[in-house]
């Protein structure tokens, strides 16, 4: 039989002519051995052992699985899960430049008709058709961390994310207070596509332009999705890294593969550098001097809260179509806040 959530989520998408018909077949349907739903959970329980007396089944796909960062999600989406008595499938592509494998992914759990899907797009055009394809098979979609070209409330459910470009933004006046307005700087990008790193960087320059006494002397080359890769793209780039006065990069792989080129030619503490999110490595040579600053996201909370709105709206109630789960600059001289190492180093 098909679980009420359904039911109602699909009522929702209808016109009521067509939601009389589907109550009817589904009614109708049957709750045979040889139904869609009985096959949907045996498949579940045969994959990740949880609970079939689960009362909603959501898949949360992240853009990786190998980062710091999306470990902090995972644990905010299953302690979602645990609080609500959902399960929770956690999969992914392991590197963050795989759209093909994410979008297989996805195809993988419409096919499998799970209650709900909580996605990560690695590419905000990539991803809109199997979205929407979940949407037409009654299956609501969360978007969390980086954005999906379409409308929030309207071609998906919601979007949990950091703000990104506020983020960027306030790694470009950072930086700015760091030179006292005047110098040359580098930024090193992410990936093209990434909706999340493109807006921080977008928001970085825009404070970096906005000042006037400041020349972006690089800022379209791209780090690729890990550190080793950033690492090299960095060295590549090394004559204007080494005339620089500043640097930006926009996430974790991208600051840390910059942090070991630095490292590697002897520079790492001398050029100014803000960073963006947190990782063991990168606080530790924030401690050291090594790095100014970052800008910390709060993925803990991104996991929980995109987990929390879907399970909402799969429950009929409202919520909001944009969820900001907040950002916040990180320096030697608040380390020792309280809020800030609940940031860092989570319990």
């Amino acid at each position: 039989m098909m679980p009420e959530s359904r039911i109602r989520y699909r009522l929702r998408l209808l016109g009521p002519g067509a939601a009389l018909l589907l109550l009817l077949g589904t009614a109708c349907g049957g709750g045979g051995q040889g139904g869609h739903d009985g096959r949907r959970a045996s498949g579940r329980e045969a994959e990740t052992g949880a609970g079939a007396g689960a009362e909603l089944t959501l898949a949360v796909i992240p853009k990786g699985t190998t980062h710091v960062f999306w470990k902090s999600v995972e644990a905010g989406a299953r302690r979602a899960g645990e609080e609500t008595g959902v399960e929770i499938i956690w999969k992914g592509p392991l590197k963050e430049n795989d759209r093909a494998q994410q979008i297989q992914v996805v195809q993988q759990y419409i096919s499998r008709g799970v209650d709900g899907i909580v996605l990560a797009p690695l590419d905000l055009h990539a991803l809109v058709a199997p979205v929407r394809q979940a949407t037409e098979r009654g299956i609501p979609v969360v978007i969390m961390d980086s954005d999906l070209e379409g409308e929030p409330g309207v071609d998906f459910v919601s979007f949990v994310a950091t703000d990104n470009a506020r983020g960027g933004r306030m790694a470009g006046d950072h930086l700015i207070e760091l030179l006292g307005g005047r110098g040359r700087v580098v930024l090193l990008r992410y990936l093209v596509g990434s909706a999340s790193t493109t807006a921080r960087e977008e928001g970085w320059l825009t404070a970096i332009r906005t000042d006037g006494g400041i020349e972006v002397a690089v800022d379209n080359r791209y780090a690729g999705p890990t550190a080793g890769e950033a690492k090299t793209q960095a060295l590549n780039m090394f004559d204007q890294v080494r005339s620089a006065d500043g640097i930006f990069c926009s996430n974790e792989p991208s600051t840390y593969g910059m942090l070991l080129a630095l490292r590697q030619e002897g520079l790492a503490g001398e050029i100014p550098f803000v960073g963006f999110d947190a990782s063991p490595p990168l606080v530790e040579a924030l401690e050291a001097g090594e790095i100014d600053a970052l800008v910390v996201q709060n993925p803990d909370r991104m996991g929980y809260e995109a987990v929390m709105t879907l399970i909402r709206h799969l429950r009929g109630e409202e919520v909001p179509p944009i969820v900001d789960t907040g950002v916040a600059l990180v320096t030697r001289g608040n380390l020792d806040d309280p809020a800030i190492r609940a940031l860092i180093a989570p319990e």
